[in-house]
């Protein structure tokens, strides 16, 4: 990386900065999970290769700024782990991953307060604690976000006693919703084969589009809620689904196209038969995979999921 940033180097490589390569590391990461997702083990080495390649690339720029280098982002790394793990590196027990998760959280408090305390120096004002949602990004997706958010809550005992109390949100949210779509001007229906609301569709206040934004976060937080007390991943839960539907959905294009007809072109009846006929095929399929195969898969896949969960906010 330093010679592609050098004298000499690539032209294309020089020329990047930080702002420049961020895009490139979000689609890396997504890349990474796609690789998990998929259980394709000889595509995974290549795609953590090209994040690595990400922090190389910050850590070369931040060098040549005088900043830090990639040993600085290593020590501070190795630092944090030690720090963090005195069950491991000394004398503190934790028996459980929930008391992991308790004496995570707690360093974390306390390094933040250090770190507080310093910055304010000698100052006569009494310090304000920090909140327990600090340091959350808003710049993550925003299912991420709504996760770390409820994750952070629930550690301090803000939570639903049982999961039956979040299925009950759930239908008060639904209902909310429902009580707020029926203000709208008229019936809605999606105009001709466009998205609905979108242009041409009826004229929604301000206000009123506010209120029905509001509620569908609403509802989405309460699912992202029963997704982690499930500990499940929601991005990952929504990611599977994004992909069974364009899968079923290329199933029908492909149907049609044997028939010599574009799906532009078919009835909604039409499309509604075929959605059901691609559920039907995928479920035959999947009676064809063994018995033995399919279990192994399914707990591999479940115990991924649920240890991703659990991973400490780091």
């Amino acid at each position: 990386m330093a010679r592609l940033r050098g004298p000499g180097g690539c032209p294309w490589d020089r020329e990047q900065s930080f702002d420049t390569i961020k895009p490139y590391t979000l689609e890396e990461t997504y890349e990474v999970l796609e690789a998990i997702d998929n259980r394709d083990w000889d595509e995974l080495p290549g795609e953590l290769g090209d994040l690595l390649l990400q922090v190389l690339f910050y850590s070369q720029m931040a060098g040549e700024d005088g900043r830090f280098n990639i040993n600085d982002v290593l020590d501070r790394l190795c630092t944090k782990l030690v720090g963090r793990h005195p069950h491991v590196f000394g004398d503190a027990e934790a028996k459980t991953s929930a008391d992991v998760l308790r004496n995570w959280e707690a360093l974390k408090a306390r390094e933040k307060e250090k770190a507080k305390s310093g910055a304010e120096g000698e100052s006569s004002l009494p310090a304000r604690p920090e909140s327990v949602l600090a340091g959350i990004s808003t710049a993550v997706p925003s299912l991420l976000e709504a996760f770390k958010l409820s994750s952070r809550a629930a550690h301090i005992g803000f939570e639903w006693p049982e999961l039956n109390g979040l299925f009950e949100q759930l239908n008060e949210e639904t209902e909310e919703l429902r009580h707020e779509v029926a203000k709208l001007p008229q019936p809605v229906h999606p105009p001709g084969r466009g998205v609905a609301n979108s242009r041409g569709g009826p004229l929604v206040p301000d206000e009123l589009r506010a209120r029905l934004e509001g509620e569908v976060g609403d509802l989405l937080f309460v699912l992202v809620n029963i997704a982690r007390y499930l500990a499940l991943d929601p991005e990952s839960a929504l990611r599977r689904t994004n992909r069974k539907f364009k899968r079923r959905f290329q199933w029908m294009e492909d149907q049609l196209l044997e028939e010599g007809r574009n799906i532009r072109s078919a009835s909604f009846e039409t499309m509604d038969s075929l959605w059901q006929a691609a559920k039907a095929h995928e479920r035959a399929s999947l009676q064809e995979v063994s018995t033995e195969d399919t279990g192994t898969s399914s707990k591999q896949s479940v115990a991924s999921t649920t240890e991703h969960a659990r991973t400490p906010d780091r």
